[in-house]
């Protein structure tokens, strides 16, 4: 890339995934000759991080070592809210912002509760099975169910958990939600027929709620409070035949513990756009299981999500080279 012009402002996005991400933002941004748009490598980022001012984590791990080199970095952001490959300790130490775009107003949580819809009647209508019947010249088979009636619990209750529970009711479902901090000025709109539970989201409530759920949505952030929350302990305390569907973090979910309940039929199906390793191994026993749905990672990857994404991230490039203040952004340090 050679040097770089120091009059330019640089955005430096990490990786080959999730390509429309930088593509996007340099559409956005061509009218706008003082801001370059690159993507190198994930091994590359450490020997180039040094020339940026912006740099667009996406799966990137961020830690002291990577970040004490980004010597001009003013700002790291997600393309998107997950921020857990950030060392955000560090980069306050080096003095460089670390924000999230909140999900809510670039349609993303509205783009991530759908895809939960999607997993949850792809399973619930038994979508493997039925390429099956197809392949077979089977018709009227197999016999699905419906989310009628159903009780969907709701693991994680900010904006992709409230974006899903409007969307459910229509559908006829019983909702029920935990969040461990509730704001007084949420909308609360979904109570309204007493379907919500206010609750704090500790460890034993989230076993009582599982206990009550034909459906489990798993919502939450990643975080040392909430890896591997979904243990063998809280999948005990599901239904035996309920549904799993994870459209938040891979990590969230202890894969022994999900394989086993899926081999033994205590789980009825998973469903789920993160995996624990991703890009997620096609091989893996999990994928073999005909009542697993899996989609790679593209919850959030819609036109509108992705377009209005690439927005604010223009718009805080532009922001910075006129030394304004960044709008549009969750900062975190």
């Amino acid at each position: 890339m050679g040097d770089i012009d120091k009059k330019i402002t640089h955005v430096l996005f990490c990786g080959p995934h999730f390509p429309a991400s930088q593509d996007y933002t340099r559409e956005y941004l061509v009218d706008y000759s003082f801001v370059q748009v690159d993507d190198v490598p994930l091994a590359a980022v450490p020997d180039v991080i040094e020339k940026y001012d912006i740099c667009i984590v996406k799966s990137m791990k961020l830690d002291f070592n990577v970040l004490s080199r980004a010597k001009k970095m003013k700002l790291v952001m997600q393309f998107g809210v997950g921020l857990e490959g950030v060392d955000i300790d560090a980069a306050t130490k080096f003095g460089i912002k670390v924000a999230r775009i909140p999900s809510h107003a670039t349609g993303n949580a509205a783009s991530c509760a759908e895809m939960a819809i999607y997993l949850m009647l792809g399973l619930l209508r038994k979508q493997n099975e039925m390429q099956t019947s197809i392949k077979q010249r089977m018709l009227g088979g197999p016999i699905g169910e419906t989310l009628l009636g159903k009780t969907v619990f709701i693991l994680g209750y900010g904006n992709i958990g409230m974006d899903l529970a409007k969307r459910l009711k229509p559908f006829g479902v019983k909702i029920i939600a935990t969040k461990r901090n509730w704001d007084t000025h949420l909308d609360y709109s979904c109570q309204s027929n007493g379907d919500l539970v206010d609750e704090k989201g500790g460890h034993e409530d989230i076993h009582t709620f599982a206990s009550s759920a034909d459906i489990v949505v798993v919502c939450l952030c990643l975080n040392i409070e909430t890896v591997g929350i979904v243990n063998k302990s809280f999948i005990s305390s599901m239904r035996k035949g309920a549904l799993l569907v994870n459209i938040a973090r891979g990590g969230l979910l202890d894969y022994d513990a999900v394989l086993y309940s899926l081999k033994s039929g205590h789980l009825g199906g998973l469903g789920m756009d993160v995996a624990w390793t991703e890009p997620f191994d096609p091989d893996d026993p999990i994928l073999k299981l005909k009542n697993v749905l899996i989609t790679p990672h593209v919850a959030g990857s819609t036109e509108y999500s992705y377009r209005s994404t690439s927005k604010v991230v223009g718009d805080v490039a532009i922001q910075l080279h006129e030394g304004k203040p960044l709008t549009g952004l969750e900062f975190v340090n």
